[in-house]
């Protein structure tokens, strides 16, 4: 896990779906008066620099971000995402993007609280330097967010958006994910949490969304969007998914109109394409 560093993939497809639903979320808690508390288990660096050596030896973000970028007559929720992202470019010019807890703070008021989590130890200064002088807003912390969540769940305030996020580079991530999720059910039943998972030709992805289905929230949310048609040797990355527990009612309505368009943009062949389901429980 602590190979990974996001700084390779930034902004790339899967970002674009993970943080425009992120900002909807925020948005959504925001209505209420009533503070709420972010929680990011793997938060990364918090803004990365496209023109870094990292970001540009894959340079993803040019199939994901940099697809919208010069874009008009936008949905409104892309529009949405694409301000918060422009308002990191100050200059106009494509050359940072945020990260999770960036886009959470940008979209929170002062009486919101972010407590975030990384276990690289340069991400984790670079978190630091990136939200100094945030006061006792942002909480960043140098430890492991699985273990963080029963520490801080329920949050004081009774209301939380949890973003958990690894790295899916070891099997046993996706056997930690499903269970720190009964552990934050137990603890929290009425957060908000919204799980990211890459999809990828092995077992454990395609088996993660049936197994996100079968835990004891009162409604989910599982929207996915596959750009490609996954490779021929079964190696990278062929689209992504979200699965939110305790989604708000608005959010199906806003990715159905959406993730067509994403799909359109971001595309690269005939296999790509979303799905988009959701159930509540009797």
């Amino acid at each position: 896990m602590l190979s990974y560093r996001h700084a390779f993939h930034a902004g790339n497809h899967a970002d674009v779906l993970k943080h425009l639903v992120l900002i909807q979320l925020s948005r959504y808690l925001c209505r209420k008066d009533k503070p709420f508390w972010y929680i990011d288990s793997h938060a990364g660096a918090g803004a990365y620099a496209l023109d870094s050596a990292q970001a540009v030896k894959l340079a993803e973000y040019r199939n994901g971000i940099g697809r919208l970028w010069g874009r008009k007559a936008l949905p409104a929720a892309v529009a949405d995402y694409l301000e918060l992202v422009r308002a990191a470019n100050p200059g106009g010019s494509l050359k940072a993007y945020p990260g999770s807890p960036d886009f959470a703070q940008r979209t929170m008021r002062v009486q919101d609280r972010l407590r975030i989590f990384e276990m690289h130890s340069r991400d984790v200064l670079r978190l630091r330097e990136h939200f100094d002088g945030a006061g006792k807003q942002v909480v960043v912390e140098h430890g492991d967010g699985f273990a963080a969540l029963k520490a801080l769940l329920p949050p004081p305030s009774r209301r939380a958006l949890v973003l958990i996020d690894p790295a899916y580079e070891e099997k046993q991530d996706y056997e930690r994910v499903v269970h720190a999720l009964k552990d934050c059910l137990q603890r929290f039943p009425g957060g908000i949490y919204q799980v990211w998972y890459p999809q990828l030709t092995r077992l454990e992805s395609h088996e993660l969304p049936a197994r996100l289905k079968r835990l004891p929230a009162s409604n989910w949310l599982h929207v996915t969007l596959r750009v490609r048609t996954p490779a021929a040797d079964g190696f990278g990355m062929h689209g992504s998914g979200l699965f939110v527990l305790n989604p708000p009612w608005t959010l199906q309505a806003t990715l159905q109109a959406v993730m067509p368009w994403l799909v359109e943009v971001l595309g690269q062949d005939e296999g790509a394409g979303f799905a988009l389901e959701g159930s509540k429980a009797p």
